[in-house]
């Protein structure tokens, strides 16, 4: 028997590829699944089932693509619907995979169909549970997200279904067993996931908050609840594509790999519906890109930013990307469900720039220059992280944004001022700077290295601009 963790660090994603005697199956896989079809392919194995462990919200599986391509079974736990063949398995049900089983234990919780597998040995010993977003390393999954689907089904009511699930089909597991979570640090399908991907059940029930033993259900249910956000707006639309079904990756592709001359690109990049995203580095979209395009960049969390930033699914998008970045851009794009690319800058930014038309820049300072910066009258401090960074220490005098609101607040934002954009460490703060200089903000600075390389090189030169939070 074989269990393999298959882990895409830009959307802190584990898929699982277990096999036995001939027989593979899948779990949770991502939406490119060529990768799933090679590892069979290693082993001389079939791929014959596809377990889904719930609808995600934070990416598009690749459950339909997997079942046309090898012709596997796609199975959901109890109460699933989806609107396509599927086996929905009954609680407890047992599936054969070679020599081992597979057994369903339906986890309600994180949502009403969620399940955890367990998989038992050749000899019937339970060797590992594969938890999707039930449980995770030092966390559980958040039971907010269904309500943006299901209104009926509270994160208060999900919550007390999550704390039975836990209790009563994951804690009295052996001590032994490996857990195998759907995500790691940097998924906000939870709220504190640890950076370790797995991990015994028994460390876990001494370590995570969520598996205390003389925990009440009250206390979970305010403890789970507690500093849950705002989910990204992208979520919802991703469960409704999981439910319902939705285009191949390969025909996706088809329709977006398609080179297009500086003309052609112009022509259709100045239609109002179709939007320019530059997916190359922030310093190098600095020093030269295409009016009126955005920078997320492939090198950080793109996936997320783009669901995050981009508002409308559904969006014509025309790519820049460096040369042969293109398919990875396109495929990045299409995980969170962006399927709507119709064609990328052939060269790139160089055949614009060859082609004598304007680029334009983003002007950029390092930390060391922030102190002559600041001290003009007019210069607004921007600050594009998360609420509860800001809160936790922020720069004085500084504004929060959260990038995610940015353009919600376009209207309070005066083109006249001077702005000076930060984040964590430069990432965030790029797409920030993008975004206004499309909506017509042109006097903007994006600093580089964002607040930890400020707060170094503030502490070094005594400058005190660092607001801790006992100073709010």
């Amino acid at each position: 028997m074989k269990i393999e963790q298959i882990y895409t660090g830009c959307i802190a994603h584990a898929a699982y590829y277990v096999e036995s005697d001939g027989e593979a199956a899948i779990f949770d896989p991502l939406r490119d699944v060529q990768t799933y079809v090679n590892r069979a392919n290693k082993d001389q194995a079939q791929i014959k089932y596809v377990f889904e462990t719930h609808f995600h919200a934070d990416f598009v599986s690749g459950h339909l693509d997997l079942m046309a391509k090898t012709g596997a079974e796609i199975v959901f736990g109890p109460t699933a619907q989806p609107e396509y063949k599927a086996t929905v398995a009954a609680d407890e049900e047992i599936f054969s995979l070679g020599k081992i089983q597979i057994q369903v234990l339906h986890t309600p919780g994180h949502t009403l169909e969620s399940v955890t597998y367990l998989i038992l040995d050749e000899q019937g010993v339970e060797q590992g549970i594969i938890t999707g977003d039930t449980l995770f390393i030092g966390d559980v999954g958040r039971p907010d997200l269904v309500q943006y689907v299901n209104s009926d089904l509270t994160e208060e009511i999900l919550a007390k279904k999550l704390y039975h699930s836990l209790r009563d089909k994951i804690m009295p597991l052996p001590d032994h067993i490996i857990v195998y979570p759907n995500h790691g640090a940097g998924s906000a399908c939870g709220k504190n996931m640890s950076k370790e991907t797995t991990d015994t059940l028994g460390n876990q029930k001494k370590t995570n908050y969520a598996l205390r033993e003389n925990m009440s259900e009250e206390e979970f249910v305010d403890e789970l609840l507690q500093g849950l956000t705002t989910p990204p707006q992208y979520f919802p639309k991703n469960v409704m594509m999981n439910i319902q079904g939705y285009e191949s990756l390969d025909q996706v592709l088809e329709k977006a790999k398609n080179p297009m001359s500086v003309f052609e690109f112009k022509k259709q990049s100045d239609l109002p519906e179709v939007l320019i995203l530059d997916t190359r580095d922030a310093a190098v979209f600095a020093r030269g890109h295409v009016p009126n395009s955005i920078n997320i960049g492939l090198n950080g969390g793109f996936a997320g930013w783009v669901g995050e930033t981009i508002r409308d699914i559904r969006q014509k998008i025309v790519l820049v990307t460096e040369v042969g970045k293109e398919e990875e851009s396109m495929v990045r794009l299409s995980r969170v469900g962006y399927d709507h690319t119709i064609g990328y800058l052939e060269n790139g930014f160089e055949a614009w720039k060859a082609a004598g038309l304007q680029g334009e820049t983003i002007d950029r300072i390092n930390p060391m220059e922030f102190d002559a910066k600041i001290l003009y009258s007019d210069v607004v401090l921007l600050d594009v992280r998360k609420h509860s960074e800001y809160e936790s220490e922020h720069l004085m005098f500084s504004s929060s944004i959260p990038l995610n609101t940015l353009e919600d607040h376009l209207k309070n934002l005066s083109k006249e001022a001077t702005y000076l954009i930060y984040c964590a460490g430069g990432y965030r703060s790029m797409i920030a700077a993008s975004l206004l200089k499309k909506h017509g903000f042109l006097r903007i600075t994006d600093v580089m290295g964002g607040y930890t390389e400020i707060k170094e090189v503030t502490q070094l030169k005594k400058t005190a601009y660092v607001c801790p939070n006992s100073m709010l």
